[in-house]
């Protein structure tokens, strides 16, 4: 399927260049409340799914993707406030996990939890792809991968580029000043098969058009 990921142009060109993609890592994720979508009231319940979210910290990172690009403060808050790019890839659909998202915390799982001990797989999946609803306009997937090999100069973890995370767009910002030039010189023989366009704000609604 077809994903959009937000970056700034500095990270875009970049991360076309070395033909990798980073890998987010659980601690440092912008939302406290990533893997905790069950209600934690329960002392016992609590500290047990805080160490759950460290040790999957320390095992899993996430590739972070959007369904489309045209929504504008995606643009604003993870693009340099639309000079940065945005990057669309194709993904394996085995691998790209939609995000839900709920007003509430779940009190269900919460309980399952406290009377059997463990989980199953959909519950699994469920604390890994459960946000607040407020997060709803960025229509998130993602793509959770081994932390492998960080990179000795960065200290960060990448993806590379491959059948399962193929570039397939290029969208430079409406306030971006890359031009295709540069682009293309970093494309270098994927310029034949990666479509490059500029993004420009719509004249009669608040989206991102090209």
């Amino acid at each position: 399927m077809r994903l959009y990921h937000f970056t700034t142009a500095y990270h875009g060109l970049d991360d076309i260049d070395r033909r990798r993609l980073k890998i987010a890592t659980i601690p440092d994720l912008n939302d406290p409340f990533e893997l905790l979508c069950v209600d934690l009231s329960n002392e016992k319940l609590r500290a047990s799914m805080y160490r759950w979210k460290k040790s999957i910290g320390k095992r899993w990172g996430m590739l972070c993707f959007s369904a489309n690009w045209e929504n504008s403060v995606q643009w604003s808050h993870y693009a340099e406030k639309h000079a940065g790019l945005c990057l669309g890839f194709d993904v394996a659909d085995e691998t790209a996990m939609p995000v839900t998202y709920d007003e509430q915390r779940s009190a269900g799982e919460a309980k399952k939890l406290l009377t059997t001990g463990k989980g199953d797989e959909a519950l699994m999946k469920k604390f890994l792809s459960t946000k607040y609803h407020h997060w709803a306009y960025e229509q998130e997937y993602r793509v959770y991968v081994d932390l492998v090999d960080i990179d000795p100069v960065t200290k960060l973890f990448f993806c590379d580029f491959g059948d399962a995370l193929k570039l397939a767009e290029v969208i430079i910002g409406s306030e971006s000043d890359v031009e295709r030039a540069q682009v293309s010189a970093v494309l270098r023989e994927l310029h034949s098969t990666v479509t490059v366009t500029n993004a420009r704000l719509a004249f009669k609604t608040f989206r991102v058009v090209t």
